[in-house]
C-alpha cells in the first residue's frame, strides 16, 4: 500500500499528461462509452519513466520533442523543463551521446530558474543528481540525491542515484542501506535489479541470480525486459558459464535485436568459446550502435588475441580520442596495458582525488602502480580492491601477479588460481597470461616454511630423555606453530591512509599475536658432573622479531 501512495503522489506532483493518460482509460467505461486509444509514444515513455522503468528509445525521442514543442508556447512550465531534462540525460546514457548532457544540464536549471529549489523543486534536483551520476561525478550526485532525500524521504526515485553515487565513492556500506531504503518504498524490476546488482558486489552470487531471474519476470515491456535479461547474462558470463551466457543474451537480443549491451555480452561469451569470427560480428555492432569505452577496450583486446593487431590499435585511438570524462578507469587501464603506464597511475591518483573510489577504479588503480612499478603501493589497493565481497576474475589475476613480482608466490599462486576457477576465460589476452604465470610459480613446496615446522626439544648431553628428567621439551614451547614472519599487519587498511602497507615490511610486524607463550626456565636440571654440562638456557626468538633473522623475505612463501 505504501507503493502506490508513493507513485500516486508522484504522478499528482509533476506527471498532468501521466495523470490525464491514465484516468481516462477507465473513466469512459464508467460512462458506458468506448475505451479512448493506448497511449500514445510519449505518454508511454513519461509512464515508464514515473514507474522506474526505461522507455523505448522511439518512445523516449517522442517524449522529448512533445516536450520541446510544448515548452516553446509555455516557457515558464518548471514541471516540463525538469522532465525534459531527464529525458535528454537518460538519452544520452542510453546511446552514449554526450552530447545530450549539457542540453539536459540547461533545462534543469531553467526548471530551478523558474520555480527555485528554495520553492520545492525537487523534480530538477533529482534531475541535476542524475546527470552528475551520468557524467560520473559522484560528490555532485551524492549532493543533490541527499538534499532531495532530506526534504523528503519517501521519494523514491532519489535511491538509485544516491546508491550510484555511493557506490562510485567507494562507501558501500551507505551504497546497501540505500538498496534497502528504496525497497521499502517501492517494488517492480527496477528495485530486484539494483537488489541483484548490490548481492552481486557483496559475493553472494545466489541471491543475485534469483534477483535477476525476479526483475526479468516482473518485467511488463519489452524495453524493461531487455536490460533484466541482459543482467543475467552478466552473472553468468562472470560466474564462467559462456553457454548460458549467450542464451540469455539472445532472449534479450530477440526482443530488442539491436541491443548493444545484450550485443557486447554475447560477444565476450562467443569469444570465450572460441567462435571469435562469431564474437567480432557482435562487437561490430555493438560498437555502431553504442561505443563505450569499455567495450571498445574489450573489442580492442579481443583482435589483438586474433592478431589482428592493426584493428586494435585502431580501437585503442578512438578509446582515447572519444572518451568521455566519466571514461577515466577505461582509459587508465588502456594506458597501463596498451601505453603509457606512469601516465595511467597519474591519471588514476587524479581520479581518486576526484572521489572515484568504486571497486573497478580502485583495481584500476593498483595495476596502474603495478605497471609503473609501484608494487609495493599497488598492493594495498589490490587488496582493497578483492577483500570487499565480489568475486572478480580479473581483480584477482591483477592482484596475483603483483603478488607475484613481490615474490609473495603463495598468495600468488592462489590469486592467479581463483581467477581462473571464477572464469577461465575472463579475457582473451589475460586469462592465457595468468594460465601462464600459474605454470611458471609451479606445485607448492611440500616443505612447512621454517617459521612453521615444529620445534625439536632442547636435550641435555648424557640425559635420558625418555626418562622424564633432564631438559625435555620446555614448557609451552614446541607445541603450537609460530604465526610466519610478516603476517602480523592487517590487510584491510585503506591505501589513503597507508597505501601499500599490507605486506608486512618494516620492523617489528612478523611478531606473534595474541598472548605470549610460557617462557622456559632459565636453566635445566643440573645432571651429575661426569663432564661439564651444556648449557640450555638459550631461548630462541620468535620469527620476525626486530632483533631475528632479517634475511628471511617479508610475507613468507605462503
Amino acid at each position: 500500500m505504501k507503493t502506490q501512495n508513493v507513485s500516486r503522489t508522484v504522478l499528482v506532483a509533476g506527471a498532468g499528461a501521466v495523470l490525464a493518460a491514465t484516468a481516462l482509460l477507465y473513466v469512459p467505461e464508467l460512462l458506458g462509452q468506448d475505451p479512448p486509444p493506448p497511449p500514445g509514444p510519449a505518454e508511454r515513455a513519461a509512464i515508464a519513466a514515473h514507474a522506474g522503468a526505461p522507455a523505448s528509445l522511439p518512445d523516449l525521442a517522442a517524449l522529448i520533442s512533445e516536450r520541446e514543442k510544448w515548452l516553446r508556447d509555455h516557457p515558464d512550465d518548471d514541471s516540463s523543463w525538469a522532465r525534459l531534462g531527464a529525458a535528454y540525460t537518460e538519452r544520452g546514457t542510453r546511446l552514449g551521446d554526450v552530447r545530450d548532457y549539457p542540453r539536459a544540464d540547461r533545462a534543469l536549471r531553467r526548471s530551478l530558474a523558474e520555480r527555485p529549489a528554495t520553492s520545492g523543486n525537487l523534480d530538477a534536483q533529482l534531475g541535476l543528481g542524475a546527470l552528475a551520476g551520468a557524467r560520473g561525478d559522484w560528490r555532485a550526485a551524492k549532493e543533490w540525491g541527499e538534499r532531495v532525500r532530506k526534504a523528503d524521504p519517501k521519494r523514491w526515485p532519489v535511491y538509485p542515484v544516491l546508491i550510484d553515487a555511493y557506490n562510485g565513492l567507494g562507501d558501500h556500506k551507505a551504497a546497501r542501506k540505500a538498496v534497502e531504503s528504496l525497497e521499502g518504498l517501492h517494488s517492480g524490476a527496477m528495485v530486484r535489479g539494483l537488489a541483484a546488482q548490490n548481492y552481486r558486489d557483496r559475493g553472494w552470487r545466489e541471491d543475485a541470480d534469483a534477483a535477476a531471474l525476479a526483475a526479468a519476470a516482473l518485467a511488463r515491456t519489452d524495453a524493461e525486459k531487455t536490460p533484466a535479461l541482459v543482467r543475467l547474462g552478466d552473472l553468468a558470463w562472470e560466474r564462467g558459464e559462456p553457454e548460458e551466457a549467450v542464451e540469455r543474451y539472445g532472449a534479450a537480443l530477440r526482443l530488442v535485436p539491436d541491443h548493444a549491451p545484450a550485443l557486447a555480452g554475447r560477444a565476450r561469451a562467443l569469444a570465450a568459446l572460441g567462435r571469435g569470427d562469431e564474437a567480432l560480428r557482435d562487437w561490430r555492432v555493438a560498437l555502431a550502435r553504442l561505443p563505450l569505452p569499455e567495450y571498445l577496450l574489450d573489442a580492442g583486446e579481443l583482435h589483438e588475441a586474433l592478431g589482428l593487431d592493426g584493428d586494435a590499435r585502431a580501437l585503442y585511438e578512438r578509446l582515447r580520442t572519444s572518451a568521455p570524462p566519466s571514461a577515466e578507469v577505461s582509459l587508465v587501464l588502456l594506458e597501463a596495458d596498451h601505453g603509457d603506464p606512469v601516465a595511467a597511475a597519474a591519471r588514476m591518483r587524479a581520479e581518486w582525488a576526484r572521489g572515484h573510489r568504486s571497486l573497478r577504479a580502485t583495481d584500476a588503480m593498483a595495476w596502474a602502480l603495478f605497471r609503473s612499478g609501484q608494487t609495493q603501493e599497488a598492493l594495498g589497493y589490490a587488496k582493497l580492491a578483492t577483500e570487499e565481497g565480489l568475486r572478480s576474475a580479473l581483480f584477482a589475476y591483477h592482484r596475483g601477479e603483483i603478488e607475484r613480482a613481490l615474490g609473495l608466490e603463495g598468495q600468488a599462486r592462489r590469486h592467479l588460481a581463483e581467477a581462473l576457477r571464477i572464469n577461465p576465460a575472463f579475457s582473451p589476452l589475460l586469462a592465457p597470461r595468468a594460465a601462464e604465470a600459474l605454470t611458471e610459480l609451479g606445485e607448492p613446496s611440500d616443505e612447512l616454511p621454517r617459521e612453521l615446522r615444529p620445534r625439536e626439544p632442547v636435550r641435555s648431553r648424557g640425559t635420558d630423555s625418555s626418562s622424564g628428567t633432564g631438559t625435555g621439551a620446555s614448557p609451552g614451547r614446541g607445541t603450537r606453530p609460530e604465526k610466519p614472519s610478516g603476517a602480523g599487519r592487517s590487510s584491510s587498511a585503506s591505501p589513503e591512509a597507508a597505501p601499500g602497507r599490507g605486506s608486512g615490511t618494516g620492523r617489528g610486524t612478523g611478531a606473534p599475536s595474541g598472548k605470549p607463550t610460557e617462557r622456559a626456565p632459565e636453566r635445566a636440571e643440573k645432571p651429575e658432573r661426569t663432564e661439564k654440562p651444556e648449557r640450555t638456557e638459550r631461548t630462541e626468538k620468535p620469527a620476525g622479531s626486530p632483533s631475528g633473522n632479517s634475511g628471511e623475505r617479508p610475507g613468507g612463501r605462503g
